[in-house]
């Protein structure tokens, strides 16, 4: 398949898109994601040996939790010039800064060589990777979402999602052959083997430029480019388009911020802490290399099942699957840390599957409803800060709290905190309205062509 031909250039083929959308994410989730890996794994004796086991995790995970504070700053930044500039040129400026981060995370000194600068220094670079992930996932959704044909957004909005699967898989891979290298020798891996998957993410970076340099601009960022210049008035971008999202629709910000809540709460929970919980002594004491193996497995099923919805919300609507999705995650919550308390590695297999594919159920929707909510002339900067402010919601907060509630209350506490942000989705969903049928600015443009022709 291809796009539909805007200009006088050759259509882009859809595959290409998609390719590219996919090849970004997955860099950029896998070097995000190698990061959750090491916070739960290595930072803490790394980077915070005197503060102790929990305190040491509390601090990991406050260094994982910054980046999402950074998100939508980025979202603002990259969205001004994806919305200004155009789409591609923007993907490449994340692609590159969140490479460079992660390389210098995996050159860094841990604090026994350079003291107190050592977490300063991760902070810094963990917000550099946050702030880069805040501007990727809208401008890689609005590739594929802006070149599908009307009726087909759905499917081809799963390849940028796709890419936190694949991500997944790749970062507890990477993990898990660095460890199985070096045998059980904690001291090795802690010395220096988990610095290899960050520094792997240099080939993967290569790729990714290769890929997003051979793709076009989409056809609604060509199309509004050429109504500014027909006409001042036209809906076209504005100067500052963080302004003109929140004053035209600041109401669909923060309902899809609400309505994605419960989407980070489930993957960040199960892609990062749950690793850390499931290993640790004084909970279900499992072997490294097992959870990094169920890891994989869950991220196949993960994906799969993103394809899943991606394609149903086409023919039932991407605003069902995500309330679906709220639904199942509210009752399944009560039940995920009672199922992994059992200590058995199947019990964690079933429940990290199980969660990630809740999690499915929602995501492979959002990459076309988010951007089918916003206008063109502020799309990037309107879908890149619902996204992002439900990172900050649902991915920093609970993971930082999840370690004290433990502490205090047990671990049924966490399961009533990611209960109680279903049921915030579930609410925020149900008050906006279903996308699937409207047609973006270019379709409308090209309907419009079609029966003047007639």
């Amino acid at each position: 398949m291809t796009t539909p031909a805007t200009t006088g250039k050759p259509p882009v083929p859809l595959r290409r898109v998609a390719m590219a959308s996919c090849a970004g994410t997955t860099i950029e989730f896998y070097d995000f994601f190698i990061y959750g890996t090491a916070a739960a794994l290595v930072f803490p004796k790394v980077f915070f040996p005197a503060l102790g086991s929990t305190a040491g995790i509390v601090a990991s995970f406050a260094t994982f939790a910054v980046a999402f504070v950074a998100r939508p700053v980025g979202a603002v930044l990259f969205g001004h010039y994806g919305d200004r500039i155009g789409r591609k040129r923007t993907l490449i400026s994340t692609l590159l800064l969140m490479g460079i981060a992660t390389v210098l995370i995996g050159l860094l000194p841990g604090a026994d060589t350079i003291g107190v600068a050592a977490p300063i220094i991760l902070v810094a670079l963990r917000f550099a990777q946050g702030f880069a992930v805040g501007g990727e996932w809208a401008g890689a959704t609005l590739l594929t979402a802006e070149y599908a044909p009307q009726g087909k957004r759905g499917l081809y909005g799963v390849f940028p999602q796709l890419g936190a699967a694949i991500a997944f898989a790749l970062s507890s891979g990477t993990f898990l052959a660095t460890g199985l290298i070096m045998g059980d020798t904690d001291e090795a891996f802690l010395a220096y083997g988990w610095r290899i998957p960050f520094l792997l993410s240099i080939v993967l970076i290569g790729v990714g430029l290769y890929v997003r340099l051979s793709i076009e601009e989409t056809p609604a960022f060509t199309a509004a480019q050429a109504a500014a210049a027909r006409s001042p008035q036209a809906d076209t971008p504005r100067k500052l388009p963080f302004l003109d999202v929140v004053r035209s629709q600041p109401r669909e910000v923060l309902l899809s911020a609400g309505a994605l809540t419960m989407l980070f709460a489930f993957f960040y929970m199960g892609t990062a802490y749950l690793t850390s919980y499931a290993t640790n002594p004084d909970g279900p004491g499992l072997a490294r290399p097992v959870v990094l193996s169920i890891g994989i497995g869950a991220a196949v099923v993960f994906g799969l099942a993103t394809v899943a919805a991606g394609v149903l919300s086409d023919r039932f609507g991407r605003r069902n699957l995500i309330m679906t999705s709220c639904a199942l995650g509210i009752v399944w919550a009560l039940v995920l840390f009672p199922l992994i308390d059992t200590g058995s590695p199947w019990a964690f297999g079933l429940g990290l599957t199980v969660t990630m594919v809740i999690f499915a159920i929602s995501y492979g929707p959002a990459g076309s409803f988010l951007p089918e909510l916003f206008s063109a002339r502020h799309r990037y900067t309107g879908a890149g800060l619902g996204y992002n402010l439900a990172g900050v919601l649902g991915g920093a907060i609970p993971p930082l709290l999840a370690p004290g509630l433990t502490a205090s209350f047990g671990s049924i506490a966490i399961g009533v905190m990611l209960s109680v942000t279903g049921v915030l989705s579930l609410v925020c969903t149900y008050a906006l309205a279903e996308t699937r049928h409207r047609r973006l600015e270019h379709e409308q443009v090209a309907g419009a062509s079609e029966t003047a022709s007639v």
